[in-house]
C-alpha cells in the first residue's frame, strides 16, 4: 500500500483541526450538548424534540453542507476522492454508516473529537472501535472486493 504524502497539508490540516475544536467548544459552551454531527442531524429532524433545539441543530447541519460551496468553488480539486463508486454503494455505505452510529450511540466526531477530549472512557472504547473496524474494512475489501 502506497501512502500519499505529496498532498498532505499541514497548515490547512492545522486550521481545519482547529476550526472543528473551537465549533465542538462553542457548541458545547452555548448549547451544553456535545457537537456530534449524528446526534445534531437525528434532532434537527426529530419532531418530537423542543423546538428551539431543533432550530440550533438545522442551523448546524446547514451550515455544514453550505459552508463547503466556496471551497467546492475556489478548490474543487479537494472534493476528488480517486476512486470511482456507483450511487448505490454510496448509499448503502451512508447507510450502514448511519446504523453504525445508533449502535454506538455516537459518530466520530461526537466520541472521536467531543468525547475523548473531555475523557470520557466509552468515547475512547468508541473511537478504537471504529477505528480498528474501519482498518478491517478496507483491509478485507482490497483483498477480496475488487479495491485497488
Amino acid at each position: 500500500m502506497n501512502i500519499d504524502l505529496q498532498n498532505f497539508s499541514p497548515y490547512a490540516s492545522l486550521l481545519g483541526g482547529a476550526l472543528i475544536g473551537l465549533s465542538a467548544t462553542f457548541t458545547l459552551i452555548l448549547h451544553g450538548r456535545v457537537a456530534g454531527i449524528s446526534g445534531i442531524l437525528s434532532g434537527s429532524i426529530d419532531a418530537g424534540s423542543v423546538p428551539e433545539q431543533r432550530y440550533w441543530r438545522m442551523f448546524f447541519v446547514v451550515g455544514l453542507v453550505f459552508g463547503a460551496i466556496p471551497l467546492l468553488y475556489f478548490m474543487p480539486d479537494r472534493f476528488e476522492l480517486g476512486m470511482e463508486r456507483s450511487p448505490l454503494t454510496l448509499m448503502i455505505a451512508g447507510a450502514l454508516v448511519g446504523v453504525g452510529t445508533r449502535l454506538g450511540s455516537g459518530c466520530t466526531s461526537g466520541h472521536g473529537v467531543c468525547g475523548i477530549s473531555r475523557g470520557s472512557p466509552r468515547s475512547l472504547f468508541a473511537t478504537v472501535t471504529f477505528i480498528v473496524s474501519g482498518v478491517v474494512t478496507v483491509f478485507v475489501f482490497s483483498k477480496w472486493g475488487g479495491l485497488s
